[in-house]
């Protein structure tokens, strides 16, 4: 099927369930990009400065393009979009690319499990509507990693230092050899730590070095004294999340896997079947649980639900459709208003 004819399907059915088109800008203040992300993403932007002096960019993703939209626009009511467009974004190996899509997102949801529910079905009639008669459904939800880490007997410092690198796997994955072994503990290091903070303490607090305040650094200092990362729980709990991110099943076993896991652990957390956004298993679909979900370890702004459908052309199998919830892209990643939203783009790319 070619992707102009599928193109006009697919827009077709998406209106059809309620969604207004709107169109996005293709130019981006820089700004919201780098200023949460960080200056490592600015290799992959095409970026310049307009007569006042001010950097933008083409747009990497139209997420991050209507999300801004809706919260320049001061809305605040429920809405349901859709558009079409490309993004520019370049690669790894140094090639530019153009990356086409049509995306669907619902902002301001008064009912979040109603609204993931009706991404997720909206994007299963998408794929029926393409033609595909297979596909694997692979739902996630970041929510119970950070529920999990929360739980556990480790330093609160070293609880948000796993939930914000879960996204960068090979730092995460550091950080979990750090917490097993503690290997990083140095005595001696430990003891000129020491020697400098009682130096520190005798200076003018708001003194700067290295970007931070004296009062800074001794602040973490002390958290650091007062509440150390022992060996004997940093090795049970860095087992725990191995053990966490290694859970893989047919979804409809979701809930009693998760369960029997936290039963294992004694840990106070349990999931009811109606937690995951699916009601119905549909013939010829694969729907699959993973606490760690591909998708969800690529892009960083999911706060929640994730899912992705894969499907198989010519023998790859490739991403179709793939979206989640993104609560906080808003204000964490666009230094914005917090916007309740989810949404799913159809990766138009699988045909070429």
């Amino acid at each position: 099927m070619k992707s102009k004819n599928s193109s006009n399907k697919i827009l077709a059915l998406i209106k059809s369930q309620g969604f207004n088109k709107i169109e996005l800008d293709s130019v981006l203040e820089t700004k919201y990009i780098l200023q949460r992300s960080g200056e490592n993403f600015r290799k992959y932007l095409f970026s310049f400065y307009n007569s006042n002096g001010e950097e933008l960019c083409l747009r990497p993703d139209l997420t991050i393009s209507s999300v801004l939209r809706y919260a320049q626009g001061n809305r605040f009511s429920k809405e349901k979009v859709f558009y079409t467009g490309s993004a520019f974004r370049k690669s790894y190996n140094k090639k530019n690319i153009l990356i086409n899509q049509i995306g669907m997102e619902i902002f301001s949801s008064k009912d979040e499990n109603k609204d993931d529910k009706e991404i997720i079905d909206t994007s299963i009639k998408v794929l029926k509507k393409t033609g595909f008669k297979k596909a694997k459904v692979e739902i996630g939800n970041f929510k119970l990693f950070e529920l999990l880490i929360q739980k556990l007997s480790i330093p609160q410092r070293w609880k948000d230092r796993l939930i914000k690198f879960y996204w960068n796997k090979e730092y995460f994955s550091q950080l979990l050899k750090r917490l097993d072994s503690n290997s990083d503990i140095d005595p001696f290091i430990l003891a000129e730590d020491n020697k400098t903070y009682l130096k520190m303490k005798k200076q003018n607090p708001k003194k700067m070095i290295a970007g931070r305040t004296y009062e800074e650094i001794i602040g973490r200092y002390e958290r650091k004294i007062y509440d150390p990362r022992l060996t004997k729980t940093g090795k049970i709990s860095s087992k725990i999340i191995k053990e966490f991110l290694k859970i893989k099943c047919p979804l409809k076993d979701a809930p009693k896997k998760l369960n029997d896991f936290y039963k294992k652990y004694n840990i106070n957390i349990s999931v009811a079947k109606e937690f995951f956004p699916i009601s119905t298993f549909q013939k010829n679909l694969k729907f699959e649980f993973s606490t760690s979900s591909g998708r969800g370890r690529e892009v960083e702004f999911y706060s929640s639900f994730i899912f992705s459908i894969d499907v198989k052309i010519k023998g790859k199998t490739k991403t179709f459709i793939a979206g989640g919830r993104y609560n906080d892209l808003s204000s964490k990643n666009l230094g914005l208003r917090k916007i309740p939203a989810v949404g799913a783009a159809v990766n138009l790319g699988v045909y070429e």
